[in-house]
């Protein structure tokens, strides 16, 4: 009886990802110095301070956008001409709601006259009980920065990386000592953006899904990675509340909503 739920439940979240990219935005401005908008996606609506606190946060940086670009055209109004003006995007995107923990994915692009326009992706890990946002820690049994769960999270990681580079015909080293991967260390920061991916089964996890931007793991022309581990290859670090969350196998086609 669990697969038909679980099935609808993915059947949301595709319909989701779907409404947050045509979802019109919160905020947004076209001007002579900037174009610049605040999207967030209406499934979020349902959880309302969480939504409030999305709205205020993609203000302050559509505002800070803003009078950045104004001070700009101030004082080097030449970088304006011929129609030039600055960019910048933010997004928030349910990912995955299990309750009562909520995976938002973050976009902010950005384009300030550089040589290219710059992509940000991170994740956001919303407990809808303590309406406070929160980390994978509780998870695990053991959560140290350079500690054995975390050595062990950033080498599965780090191997799931060099296997969607060869999957994209692009080089790479050993997981252990390639000169890119060597990014992603054994610290709660530095593991990428985490999500936790839908399940088969209800009301579970079927494991993390980590984000990572251009230049994070790979050249800008590379672009965003973003790679599964699946829970059953961390299960033994789990503590009891992990243990609970993660469970069944990732819906088949849930990949395309990363």
């Amino acid at each position: 009886m669990r697969a038909p739920t679980a099935f609808l439940a993915f059947l949301v979240l595709a319909a989701s990802a779907v409404a947050a990219d045509k979802a019109k935005p919160i905020a947004s401005v076209n001007d002579k110095t900037i174009e610049a908008s605040v999207v967030i996606d209406p499934a979020l609506k349902v959880y309302p301070e969480l939504y409030e606190r999305l709205v205020a946060s993609g203000k302050r940086e559509y505002d800070k956008a803003r009078a950045g670009a104004a001070a700009e055209f101030k004082s080097t109004s030449e970088m304006f001409s011929d129609g030039r003006k600055f960019f910048y995007k933010r997004t928030d995107r349910l990912r995955s709601a299990i309750a009562p923990y909520i995976s938002i994915v973050r976009g902010d692009d950005t384009y300030e006259g550089g040589a290219h326009p710059n992509h940000v992706v991170d994740t956001l890990l919303w407990n809808e009980q303590t309406r406070r946002f929160m980390n994978i820690k509780p998870f695990f049994k053991e959560m140290a920065d350079g500690g054995p769960t975390l050595r062990q999270l950033a080498r599965l990681i780090r191997v799931a990386l060099a296997a969607e580079k060869k999957s994209r015909d692009i080089e790479v080293g050993d997981p252990d000592t390639d000169q890119w991967l060597s990014g992603v260390k054994p610290k709660i920061t530095d593991i990428g953006g985490i999500a936790l991916a839908p399940s088969t089964e209800t009301g579970k996890s079927a494991g993390l899904i980590a984000y990572f931007s251009p230049y994070a793991v790979g050249p800008y022309v590379e672009g965003e990675y973003v790679v599964f581990v699946p829970y059953k290859a961390f299960a033994t670090a789990l503590s009891p509340q992990g243990a609970t969350l993660f469970g069944g196998a990732r819906p088949e086609g849930d990949d395309k909503n990363d």
